[in-house]
């Protein structure tokens, strides 16, 4: 099928969250969308997500923490947009400091959110209580609720992106697995996706493939280094509601050898419990340590006392080495389309929406000038 200047054949590499998004927002306008993952969609760093969505005061410097708070604000709209319960809960993140040390930098965290316009406030024991009746406050010194915070399940956002992509006749095609492309010009343009399954002929890809985009990347001669950043998430079976109010909870530290955990439930009551902030290496999927990071939980939540445990096996996040998202078409073959990010759950319905916008109207969106791969040089 020949391509023309008003439909262009664009083909999305990787169906994560962030992909999905992209292949979503290019489907609400005059293309032929075909989507490819080597797996199945969502089935790599997406179905590791805690999925928390906010613009936290440890995202820095102010643009980047603006960037954040910009896609915060998109979430709302981009949930009706796909006409599909994706499991969004408001709700805000509570967290709270057990020595005089870390209360000061909670206030000075929460000093800076405030600063640049963000909804973060201290609170006392009483009003962190009063959120969470349910709620075990261990050795509280001082409490913050940053209220805009939410939560998504990523598969159910993944799955309605894909079936809005399907119902406006674009292709997903799962289990394939992308070995290469065809060039041609000068400079480099790609003409074709080459499959495990065949060639797909195009007019412009999008790289959205997570840790893959940069072995992708580099067959294109494009440089895109990226960090290892394993994580690890543990679940639960499903429980009744133990988060009434909050969508996230971030609990402290036990002792100075181990780090906080983070908690927040899914529709479907299953528990996600993270450790650490979230970029930290973790690979310790055993087992055991899941059972020991639930028990941690339950000090904080004793209606979990009857959950059980199930870890799931270490995961690879995308993330680029400077830790910032990379984003844009490539000036070295200018019709390939690169969208690697760690947060990648908060920035979806930004990344798909201004990237459609990149793609299809032929401009540079202002916000994303700072996150060209060219930055790390060729």
């Amino acid at each position: 099928m020949e391509s023309s200047p008003q439909r262009p054949r664009i083909i999305v590499v990787g169906a994560g969250i962030i992909g999905a998004s992209i292949a979503f927002h290019l489907s609400r306008r005059p293309v032929r969308l075909t989507v490819l993952d080597r797996a199945e969609p969502g089935s790599g760093a997406s179905s590791h997500s805690f999925a928390w969505i906010n613009a936290s005061a440890g995202k820095e410097p102010a643009s980047y923490h603006d960037l954040n708070r910009r896609a915060v604000d998109m979430w709302d709209r981009f949930a009706r947009s796909l006409a599909a319960d994706v499991g969004l809960r408001w709700g805000g993140e509570l967290r709270w400091a057990t020595t005089p040390a870390e209360a000061e930098e909670l206030r000075a965290a929460v000093a800076v959110l405030q600063r640049r316009g963000h909804h973060s406030r201290l609170l006392n024991e009483a009003e962190c209580q009063a959120l969470e009746p349910g709620l075990r406050l261990d050795r509280f010194v001082l409490g913050a609720l940053s209220p805009n915070d939410a939560q998504v399940d990523p598969a159910r956002v993944i799955r309605a992106c894909l079936g809005q992509v399907r119902a406006q006749g674009g292709t997903v095609e799962a289990h394939t697995e992308v070995r290469g492309f065809r060039l041609a010009g000068s400079p480099p343009r790609v003409t074709a996706v080459q499959t495990d399954k065949g060639e797909l002929a195009c007019d412009l890809v999008v790289l959205a493939a997570g840790v893959e985009a940069t072995r992708l990347a580099g067959l294109l001669g494009i440089h895109l280094p990226q960090q290892r950043s394993p994580g690890v998430v543990v679940r639960t079976d499903p429980q009744p509601p133990v988060l009434k109010r909050l969508a996230v909870l971030n609990a402290p530290a036990p002792d100075s050898e181990q780090p906080g955990i983070h908690i927040c439930q899914r529709p479907d009551g299953t528990v996600i419990i993270g450790e650490g902030s979230q970029e930290r290496l973790a690979s310790d999927d055993s087992q055991a340590h899941a059972d020991a990071l639930l028990a941690r939980a339950v000090g904080y939540l004793p209606a979990l006392a009857a959950a059980r445990a199930r870890p799931l096996p270490v995961g690879y996040r995308p993330m680029p080495l400077d830790g910032y998202p990379v984003l844009g078409l490539s000036k070295a073959v200018p019709n390939v389309y690169l969208a690697v990010t760690h947060s990648g759950v908060t920035l979806a319905p930004l990344v798909g929406e201004y990237g459609a916008i990149e793609i299809l109207d032929g401009v540079s969106v202002d916000l994303l000038a700072p996150y060209r791969v060219e930055r790390f040089g060729q």
